[in-house]
């Protein structure tokens, strides 16, 4: 018997809040409704602060219960609106903020804030959050996540199919007869940093900007030979790595170049940082979801790149680019209030297959 969960995301981005609400049961998936809300820039400079600054125990404790409770208002806002009856929803599969991701070292973890506690009380409705750190508790990564979702809403599909996301940072699911996924590297975070930085403007729309510009081709090969490009997987970043700081350090390397130049490379990084791994495979079919798929130039450079692939959104095989992950949030959601394991050890690393999740009744 299906089921309804909704599933709530905020990325890298930092460009707002996605819900969905799913029908869920182990053979069949639909989405419902689906709404985004932007982000307050106040808050969007808090989180950048907390992960880019030396900040207190008090602002961390403090942004926490902040983002409990921008979450709980458009979850309540969202239901509202689509007139959801609670009491047939079964729980809430909330991802939270990642302030910091660092699932290597002698002591690995993975912050994501959220105060699940302070969600439901204000939602009375049941919280699934903390996905990740029972993974790298069993050595994994930690991430990606997406990749078990991936193969269970495409594995209809008659090709040797990869999936990347890109978001912030861009992943890549490869739905063979092993799943293997894992983050190639920086998606959007970098053209944002620079065009925010130098015209005030949130993102590079259709990649307008970017399209002006000229590829520095040893610009180019200098950051590509940074030594995440190279890892092997498993592996999985954030913007503790990819950063101003990253950029500000490659740059320095460099003769003065001109600003609609580097975005012009930046977008040439993340492109060939997705197609040297999809090159890597037997891939026929690439599909692709989240925010990168609204950058017309960065679509029609990967058409470019990769000639001999049917390069497709996720749209095209009828599932949302833009909620893909607040649905693989819900559905991790249905997979947690079911006990069931979810199928990630070949992705991250872990030890073992694992239920992943914590419920706050």
């Amino acid at each position: 018997m299906s089921e309804l969960y909704i599933g709530v995301m905020s990325g890298t981005s930092l460009d707002g809040i996605d819900i969905v609400l799913c029908e869920i049961d182990d053979d069949s998936f639909e989405l419902i409704n689906s709404e985004e809300y932007v982000f307050d820039e106040d808050l969007k400079n808090d989180i950048l602060n907390a992960i880019h600054s030396k900040v207190s125990l008090k602002s961390i404790g403090e942004l926490d219960t902040k983002l409990g409770e921008i979450y709980a208002k458009t979850i309540n806002d969202f239901i509202q609106k689509n007139e959801i009856d609670k009491d047939t929803i079964t729980a809430i599969g909330l991802h939270g903020q990642t302030l910091w991701h660092q699932p290597n070292g002698e002591y690995p973890f993975s912050m994501q804030l959220a105060n699940s506690s302070l969600i439901t009380t204000i939602t009375d409705v049941s919280v699934v959050s903390d996905f990740r750190q029972k993974d790298i508790a069993l050595g994994g990564q930690g991430a990606p996540l997406t990749p078990a979702f991936h193969k269970y809403i495409f594995s209809r599909l008659d090709a040797k199919v990869a999936v990347v996301n890109i978001g912030g940072m861009a992943n890549i699911s490869l739905l063979g007869e092993k799943l293997i996924g894992y983050d190639t590297g920086c998606g959007n975070v970098l053209l944002d940093l620079w065009i925010s930085k130098n015209k005030k403007e949130k993102y590079d729309k259709d990649g307008e900007w970017a399209k002006s510009g000229t590829v520095i081709e040893k610009f180019l090969k200098q950051m590509l030979d940074d030594k995440y490009f190279s890892l092997p997987a498993p592996k999985s970043t954030g913007r503790e790595y990819f950063n101003q700081a990253w950029l500000d350090d490659k740059l320095s390397h460099c003769l003065k170049l001109e600003p609609q130049d580097i975005q012009a490379t930046l977008l040439a990084l993340s492109v060939k940082s997705i197609t040297n791994e999809v090159k890597k495979t037997d891939t026929n079919m690439l599909i692709i979801c989240g925010g990168g798929v609204k950058n017309k130039a960065l679509m029609e450079s990967l058409h470019v790149e990769l000639q001999n692939i049917q390069v497709v959104s996720s749209d095209e095989c009828g599932v949302s680019s833009d909620f893909m992950e607040a649905m693989a949030f819900a559905w991790l959601a249905y997979k947690r209030m079911h006990k069931q394991k979810v199928e990630l050890k070949t992705v991250t690393g872990a030890r073992e297959n694992s239920i992943l999740g914590c419920i706050y009744e």
